[in-house]
């Protein structure tokens, strides 16, 4: 399985079969300054409908978009969305926000979305196991980067690919990696914005650049 950043809380998940997945497509502003996705996919997920995170309009090759809560089946890969919030006041402030799960070549795959609080128990146990966790660690609109570590530790993810952070092309008064970086051990900066993994691969957290 391959992991490409596209920048923001968008990535390009692709299986040994070929199979493309994109989560949450962003829309360029003023504020979200990362170049236009230009990927064709199968499949594209949403977690809420900001447009920073819901432009699967940009997306190329007519994929099926997966919205809201509940188990469905696209493509041959089974998608599991889990209700949370995009902030820590039940949705008051920002509204919801969908945290989608799925297994590609026997990875399992969590993106959190702009998840804005701990998770509780039972959100825990409807995750599952965790291989790779995009996980959003900028705080101010989504949980910051204390409770990021305390809900990857929660999950036990192996693999943490850190998102939704202040980058050159990102203006929002968001932090930057390096604070949820701070302190952790087995840490890998790549210079590149995609990786590989089998899943046997040894748990770490990885860095990636944003390709657009």
């Amino acid at each position: 399985m391959k992991i490409k950043w596209l920048g923001h809380a968008s990535f390009l998940v692709t299986s040994e079969e070929g199979k493309r997945i994109i989560t949450d497509p962003y829309c360029v502003t003023s504020e979200i300054s990362y170049d236009p996705i230009n990927e064709s996919a199968d499949v594209v997920t949403i977690s809420h409908d900001h447009e920073d995170h819901n432009n699967d309009r940009a997306v190329k090759g007519n994929p099926q978009v997966i919205r809201g809560d509940g188990i469905r089946k696209v493509k041959g890969i089974e998608f599991k969305g889990i209700s949370s919030y995009h902030d820590a006041a039940r949705g008051s402030q920002r509204g919801n926000n969908i945290i989608f799960c799925f297994t590609v070549d026997g990875i399992n795959v969590c993106h959190l979305g702009d998840l804005g609080h701990l998770l509780s128990d039972k959100q825990i146990a409807d995750i599952g196991p965790v291989d790779i966790l995009l996980l959003p660690v900028g705080g101010y609109f989504t949980i910051d980067a204390k409770q990021a570590t305390a809900i990857y530790q929660s999950l036990k993810a192996r693999i943490v690919i850190p998102m939704h952070y202040k980058t050159s092309k990102c203006g929002y008064p968001i932090s930057k990696v390096d604070e949820f970086l701070k302190g952790k051990e087995n840490v890998r900066n790549l210079d590149s914005s995609e990786t590989e993994y089998k899943k046997d691969n040894l748990p770490e957290i990885v860095v990636l650049q944003h390709a657009l």
